[in-house]
C-alpha cells in the first residue's frame, strides 16, 4: 500500500525538464531517507538517486540527468533534465525509516513508497 503521495508526472517534449514531487505528510514515523527509482514496462527497476541527512547521492548512470531536492520538511522533489524520447517510465519514491540509509546506488531498503508518477517523453 502506497503511503507517500507523488505528483508531477505527465508528457514532456524531448530536451525539456520536469519536476516530480513526493510528499511524506501522511507518514507519522520519522523518515531517515528518501530515494527515487524508475521502471519501464518489462524492464528492471533503475535507481535514480537518494537523499538522507547529507547531500543527495546518485548512481553514475543518473548523474547529470536528475536532481533531488528537499523542498521542505514533508516533501522531496526530483527534477528530470534534458529528457530524451522514451516510452512511459514510472518514477517511484521509496522512503526509509530509522536505520535506512542511502548508498551510492540508491536506497536499498525502504519502508514506504509512493504510488508512482508516469512520465512520457515524446514530440
Amino acid at each position: 500500500q502506497s503511503q507517500l503521495v507523488q505528483s508531477g508526472g505527465g508528457l514532456v517534449q524531448p530536451g525539456g525538464s520536469l519536476r516530480l514531487s513526493c510528499s511524506t505528510a501522511g507518514i507519522t514515523e520519522r523518515l531517515n531517507s528518501i530515494g527515487w527509482f524508475r521502471q519501464a514496462a518489462g524492464k528492471e527497476r533503475e535507481a535514480v538517486g537518494c537523499v538522507d541527512a547529507g547531500e543527495p547521492k546518485y548512481p553514475d548512470v543518473a548523474k547529470g540527468r536528475f536532481v533531488i531536492s528537499r523542498n521542505h520538511a514533508n516533501a522531496v522533489s526530483l527534477k528530470l533534465n534534458n529528457l530524451t524520447v522514451e516510452l512511459t517510465v514510472v518514477y517511484y519514491c521509496p522512503a526509509g525509516g530509522p536505520g535506512r540509509y542511502c548508498t551510492d546506488s540508491g536506497l536499498p531498503a525502504y519502508d514506504y513508497w509512493g504510488q508512482g508518477a508516469p512520465v512520457t517523453v515524446s514530440a
